[in-house]
Parts: C-alpha cells; sequence; structure tokens
C-alpha cells in the first residue's frame, strides 16, 4: 500500500490536466478539530495591541505583514475598525487571518506541516527538497500563487486545508481549470524601491471560473500558476482553513526580488527545520483570502 498522501496516476493526470486536485478525507476530524480548538486558543490569548488590517491592495507596503513571517501575526479585516477607532464586533469575528509562522512556532500545525503525507504528496509531485517560504502574500482577487514566490523554473504549489466547509455560500476557492497552463501574468517584486508588480492585473471573465466546494479535511492542492480567487463571505457560516506554499530547493534557482528569501529550508520529516504557513479564518460576514 503506497504512503498516506501519495497520489495515484489519476490524481497526477487530473492535476497536469486542471492546475488543482480536491483530496477528500486528507485529515482526519480529530486532526481537524485539534487545529481548530489550538486556533481558538491564539485568538483569545491576542490582546490586539500589535497588529495590522489586512488589505487586498495596501499589505504589500505593510512592515508588519513582511515582519510576520518571523511569528504568529494577526490581521483584521479592512472593515473592522469603527470611525471611532474601536472594533466594530468581538476580536474573534474582527480577525482575517493569522500567520505566517505557525508551522514553525506552533506545535499543533507543525504536526500537520511536518507530517508524512505531505512529504508523501509532494514526492508524489516529484519535488527533490520540496521548502515553504515565509511571506507569502495573499489577495481575494483573482491570482497565481507564484507571482509571490518565484523560482526558475517555477515550482510554487498551494496547500489549502479545509477546517471547515467550505461552500459557495461561506467562501469557497474558486479556479479557472486548466489556466496554470498559460504562465505566469504577472510578478511582485520586492527591491531597494519597495514592493510593487511588474505589471497590471488582467481583468477575468468570471464564468470561466468553478467552484472547489469541499468538506472539512479535504486539502486542495493548488498548482503556483493556476488562477484561483474566492469571494466575501457573506453567510452566518465561517469557513476556516489552513494554508501552506510550497517550492522545491533543487534544481531550481530562487529569485532574490522575492518578497522574503528567509528560512528556506527542506521539507523533511526527520529534521527539525523552518517551514512556514498561514491559517484564514473566514469569519461570518468577512471577507478572506
Amino acid at each position: 500500500m503506497p504512503p498516506a498522501g501519495s497520489l495515484t496516476a489519476d490524481q497526477l493526470s487530473f492535476f497536469e490536466t486542471n492546475g488543482y486536485l480536491v483530496m477528500d478525507s486528507f485529515s482526519s476530524a480529530e486532526e481537524v478539530r485539534e487545529m481548530r480548538d489550538r486556533m481558538a486558543e491564539l485568538v483569545a490569548g491576542f490582546d490586539g495591541a500589535n497588529t495590522s488590517v489586512f488589505s487586498t491592495k495596501d499589505h504589500l507596503k505593510d512592515d508588519y505583514f513582511f515582519k510576520s513571517a518571523e511569528n504568529i501575526s494577526f490581521f483584521f479585516e479592512e472593515k473592522a475598525y469603527g470611525d471611532d477607532g474601536f472594533l466594530k464586533q468581538a476580536k474573534e469575528l474582527s480577525i482575517n487571518k493569522v500567520g505566517h509562522a505557525l508551522h514553525e512556532l506552533d506545535p499543533v500545525f507543525k504536526k500537520f506541516s511536518f507530517s508524512n503525507s505531505i512529504a508523501s504528496l509532494f514526492s508524489s509531485l516529484g519535488y527533490k527538497r520540496p521548502a515553504v517560504q515565509p511571506g507569502i502574500g495573499g489577495e481575494v482577487v483573482p491570482h497565481q500563487d507564484s507571482k509571490f514566490l518565484y523560482t526558475k523554473p517555477r515550482t510554487c504549489t498551494g496547500l489549502w486545508l479545509a477546517l471547515e466547509d467550505a461552500t459557495i455560500n461561506n467562501g469557497c476557492l474558486w479556479a479557472i481549470p486548466g489556466s496554470h497552463k498559460k504562465g505566469l501574468v504577472r510578478r511582485m517584486i520586492r527591491d531597494e524601491n519597495g514592493t510593487h508588480f511588474d505589471r497590471p492585473s488582467p481583468s477575468y471573465d468570471q464564468k470561466e471560473f468553478v467552484p472547489l466546494e469541499v468538506k472539512s479535511g479535504a486539502l486542495v492542492v493548488i498548482h503556483g500558476d493556476l488562477i484561483h480567487q474566492s469571494f466575501e463571505n457573506l453567510s452566518p457560516a465561517s469557513r476556516h482553513a489552513f494554508s501552506l506554499h510550497v517550492v522545491d530547493t533543487e534544481g531550481c534557482e530562487w529569485s532574490k526580488d522575492n518578497c522574503n528569501p528567509k528560512h528556506i529550508s527542506a521539507l523533511d520529516t526527520e529534521e527539525n527545520c523552518p517551514r512556514t504557513a498561514l491559517c484564514i479564518l473566514a469569519k461570518p460576514g468577512t471577507s478572506y483570502q
């Protein structure tokens, strides 16, 4: 029997054709509950003194965002604060996401990130020395993960673990099947002049997107060049998820003008090497990555 997380020939074929793959029941109900309970503890212990508003437009200029690669940081929704400068609702309902060093600093999320299932998955995809890079950007609008994590050749793959059921109503992922075959449309570059994109964002026909509705515990594997997006969650149901982004570090070149080159190290379940992740908290009535 192949190791847990290994992909079948049919799964590999689907991923190569469509640029994404849904792996149902990748994590058990117990594993999911453990991560959700741990995140609730982290949020409860957060005092809100040092934080940032996560904006799909302005986060590239935020030092707090980039420094989050080294710690567990909390990001509020764009509309979390009222005109009086105070939160409109409880902090548990105001946080957009938590990142980006959960994998490294928290034992519960680290256990999943270093699991044999994750290692087997990337072995199936042909990665020789996979690693997870800090400082990945996030947004709601259509985007490609490779524009933040650029290698030559491009090797970025995203993992999106549903910690709750994700539906059209509460903010599931949407993707354009096969769009990864058209290549990278633009890059994010960080240099001495700051952070910027090398060209404007193109427009997309929304009719080309398909919803990726999944049950809790399912893992969505996303090619780095796949066009994907998500919509605002205005439903009464939350939609929590845990996300990782991985690049290969063997046989490719890491771009020096990526957002953060620190702490790249091999995805090896036998070594205590740094990794990176974030937890996306899609609360009722709030937007998310």
